[in-house]
């Protein structure tokens, strides 16, 4: 019963700090975990534990934990591995999905059009999500699919920001047409070649997402 309740508490902090309602460097106070879940400090003890072992938070001794913050040096280096990562997933899509699954890629891109017109952030990025998503999914490789989610994870609060910037929204969504259109057209190389272009942060991008993260440097 504890270990599913310490479970249960990781997984919920999990989400706060993957969707950044817990940012980088925020403080994560036992006492003041135990009074909100109202639970005492030892499965909150445990669920850190956990979270510090996905590298997620660091547990720094006498000082306490806090959610791991991820230097720029390091965020390029993860984004440059993702955009590998989800290349090959829209290559092994184009030259495997089949036709219902092309069918659903292009409904969830078409889905998009109104959000990315309006800059509705919020509902774009969970469409997004959606979209890339199928993506992976559909590339029938699940050793793969199980690498890039665990970095699209870990990722996840940052490209969240990136569609901060002024105008990256619709080009973000300029960018999955051209990789559904690979897609459609069953071309793995010009697919591979729109994916990694769409996820690399590189160029304008890097100075973008880093004043998005500190938009008071």
């Amino acid at each position: 019963m504890a270990e599913r309740r310490a479970d249960g508490l990781r997984d919920i902090l999990e989400e706060d700090i993957l969707t950044g309602a817990l940012g980088p460097g925020t403080r994560l106070e036992e006492p003041a975990l135990a009074q909100r879940f109202g639970v005492s400090r030892t499965p909150i003890r445990e669920a850190l534990a956990q979270l510090a072992a996905a590298g997620l938070i660091e547990q720094r001794r006498q000082r306490g934990s806090f959610v791991a913050e991820i230097g720029p040096r390091r965020l390029l280096e993860m984004f440059e591995v993702m955009a590998e990562l989800e290349g090959l997933c829209a290559a092994l899509t184009a030259r495997r999905a089949s036709p219902p699954q092309v069918t659903e890629l292009r409904r969830l891109h078409d889905e998009l059009a109104r959000p990315a017109a309006d800059g509705d952030l919020d509902v774009y990025y969970y469409g997004n999500e959606r979209l890339h998503a199928a993506i992976r999914a559909a590339c029938g490789n699940s050793f793969l699919i199980e690498q890039a989610e665990a970095l699209q994870r870990r990722l996840k609060p940052y490209r969240r920001h990136q569609l901060r910037a002024r105008g990256r929204i619709e080009r973000s969504n300029a960018e999955h047409a051209e990789v559904v259109e690979a897609i459609e057209a069953a071309d793995p190389q010009a697919a591979s070649a729109a994916m990694r272009a769409h996820v690399a942060v590189q160029g304008e991008r890097v100075t973008d997402l880093l004043a998005a993260l500190d938009p008071a440097g």
